[in-house]
Formats: structure tokens, sequence, C-alpha cells
């Protein structure tokens, strides 16, 4: 079988890690298989391919910012992935992410319709079925036809014009012509599918899979000796940006502030400004794209806290679980689904009382290690990859 698989990222990322893993094992598995991306390295592996051209992703979000109009520019890097394809000639398109400005959706959608090729859309965001949203919060206008945005200046911004009302029937146009089965990493997300213009495709749950060799319970006495800790407890947070406020950040530095006089340190994991000043009882270590140090920040710590305001089924939280650390949030989108009772307890957003009073819970009485034992298995890679496989079978059976 011949599969590509197509996303915005390659290796790096939370999805273009699950592309790259899910390249590996089909061509270990003996298939011709191939991850087509638009954005990042170049990386010098055969079967990895970047047909996004910088200039033009530049152009792209530019574009998008002055006519409110996603998804419809990367001419030029669009004609290198189709011309890819002809190339190729894959049996089955597996799709991630198609937003952040590097593919033209028209001519690509277009040619898997023209050429009858089946297509696995795996949903990370609600961008296949709004306007332009990944995340329309409170907004529910998706469910009729988007227009009167209220997230117009959100990501991917527009600052003058409302294209949203088009864009949304161009992606229910596109959409419906395809030979297709909807997947997504939680139930949250499959449900909300099902309200849309989608209501009629079939829609799966294949929980995202993680390396869980490299997350596991690691021996971390050697980091702790690095970090200057001693005998404090500690609370970690992995996000993309410290300054994103999307992720939380700001209601995670509320917690290190009720927590100043405990004999407690906040681990903070992302990319930061080397003008900010953080609070005694936080660390600030940096982004790390190493994945062994990120699980040793993972087991050394008592208690992972998320804060978004939106998530699909977040990555950092099976990552998580996978080392034996218990994850306290917000319970927004798929979040609760990744850590079950006991390892996990979730509260309404924005209740940091109740988020403060979890995190101190798990602090106090952690939940059993056996209690992760089925999680690692929920969420390896291998399971992944053999629910897609099935999939990929069904579907090119069909097409035979």
């Amino acid at each position: 079988m011949k599969i590509l698989y197509l996303d915005v990222l390659c290796k790096t990322g939370s999805t273009g890690k699950i592309v790259y893993e899910l390249c590996t094992r089909s061509l270990a598995d003996g298939d011709t298989a191939a991850v087509c991306y638009g954005r990042g390295e170049k990386l010098n592996e055969s079967f990895t391919y970047k047909f996004g051209l910088d200039w033009e992703t530049t152009l792209h979000a530019l574009l998008t910012r002055v006519t409110g109009r996603t998804g419809c520019y990367s001419y030029f890097s669009t004609e290198r992935l189709i011309k890819f394809m002809d190339e190729f000639k894959p049996d089955v398109v597996h799709l991630h992410e198609p937003h952040a400005y590097f593919i033209n959706l028209r001519p690509f959608f277009e040619y898997l319709s023209a050429h009858e090729i089946p297509l696995v859309y795996t949903f990370h965001c609600e961008f296949a079925f709004t306007g332009k949203c990944g995340h329309p919060l409170e907004c529910e206008n998706w469910k009729t036809g988007c227009g009167s945005c209220p997230h117009i200046r959100d990501y991917p911004k527009s600052l003058f014009f409302d294209r949203t009302a088009s864009m949304y029937e161009e992606k229910k146009e596109l959409l419906l012509k395809q030979n297709m089965i909807i997947t997504s990493p939680s139930k949250w997300l499959a449900d909300r599918a099902k309200q849309s213009f989608l209501s009629g495709c079939e829609a799966r749950v294949i929980p995202n899979g993680i390396d869980t060799e490299v997350f596991r319970k690691r021996d971390t006495a050697g980091l702790r000796a690095n970090l200057g800790l001693k005998n404090e407890k500690t609370v970690l947070a992995v996000v993309p940006d410290l300054s994103f406020e999307h992720k939380g950040i700001p209601y995670v530095l509320e917690l290190v502030e009720r927590m100043k006089n405990d004999n407690v340190k906040f681990i903070l994991v992302g990319k930061k400004d080397e003008k900010s000043v953080f609070p005694e009882n936080v660390l600030a270590v940096g982004r790390t794209e190493n994945q062994r140090e990120l699980a040793g920040y993972y087991s050394l710590a008592d208690c992972f806290v998320i804060c978004s305001d939106m998530e699909n089924l977040p990555t950092t939280c099976l990552e998580a679980v996978c080392c034996g650390t218990p994850v306290a949030g917000f319970d927004v989108g798929g979040t609760a689904e990744t850590a079950p009772a006991p390892t996990g307890k979730f509260c309404a957003y924005g209740d940091l009382d109740a988020l403060e009073k979890n995190v101190r819970c798990f602090l106090a009485s952690p939940p059993p290690a056996e209690a992760f034992e089925a999680l690692r298995e929920r969420y390896s890679g291998e399971i992944m990859y053999n629910s897609y496989r099935k999939l990929f079978d069904e579907l090119t059976g069909s097409r035979k």
C-alpha cells in the first residue's frame, strides 16, 4: 500500500511527531509511505518532503491578514505537493493539520476527489468545519454557517474583513465530495464534528499515540541535582511559549503566587523571553526538543498542570501520565479524557480554588503506580498505528 501522510510539520510539534511515527511504522511494516509537510526544517530523510516554500508561507500569512481569506494562497507550494502526489500515486492520504498558511485547500481537495483517492482526515482542532477558527470557544456560528465572527482578530488573523461565511461554504463544498473517514483523538471533538455540516460523515475516535519507550518513569536523581532541588515537591507546566496566553500561563503564575510559602517548586518548560523575571519558586528552563530530557521533567514532577482555554487531546498530558505523573487542569475540550480518575483531576475553566485544591491533593497523596499502566498501553504509538492501518485497509479495500 502507498500511504501519504500530510501535516504542517514533520518530526517536531505534537502533530509532526505523530505523522513521523506513523510513517516510520508504515515503512517498517513493508508499505511504501511518505510524509509531506509545509513548514519547519528540511529533513534529510528519504521518505520526507517539505513542499512548503518559506517565502510563500510568509506571503500567505500577510494576505490572510489583508484579505480575510486563508487556505487559498500558497500557489507554488501546493503545485509542488500535487506534483509529488502525481509521481507517488498514493492509495490513501492521511491528512492532519492543513492550516498555518502553507497550502491552498481547493486544488488539494479537488485533486483527491478527481483522482478518487480515499482520505483519512484527523481532526486536531475544529478548523475543518468552521470558517477559519481552530478553536471557536464560546461561538457556535459554525453549526449553521459562519459570519459575524467574534474572533476575527484571532489566529488566523484578519485585520479588515470577515470572510468566514464564504470560507465555511467553500470547505463544506470541498469536504462533502471526499471519500473520507474522519478521526479524532478525543470523543469530545468527534461529537463536535457530528454537530457540523459533516454530521453525515463517519467519525471514529483514535487517541494519539506517543513513544512510550521514551515517555516512561525515569530516574531523576541527576536532574534534581542539576536543578538544585532538594526535598521540594514539584509542579510542572509544559507549553510551546510561556507568553502564549491561550495555554493558560497566567493561571499557572497565579497558582505560583498562591503556593509561594509552600515547599513547592514550579518548573516551566517552554520558550521564554530573556527579559522575563519569575518568582523564586519558579524554574523556567526554556524549550527543549530533546524528548528524553522532557520525559525526565515529567518523571521528576509530582503533578503536571494544564490551564489551556481549549485543547483536543493534549499530548503533554499523555506524556505526563505515561511517565507516571498525575494531571490537574481545567476541564475544556478533551483534556479530561487524557487522565481518567485516579490519574487526573479536572475543574471548570478558571476555577483557581478548585485547581489549587486538586494540585495540593496530588502533592499530598499521589495515585498508585499501577493506575498509570493501562494508560501507557492505550497511548502507545503501536496501538495508534494499528488502528489507522486497519482504517487504511478498509478504505482502500472499498476502493478496489
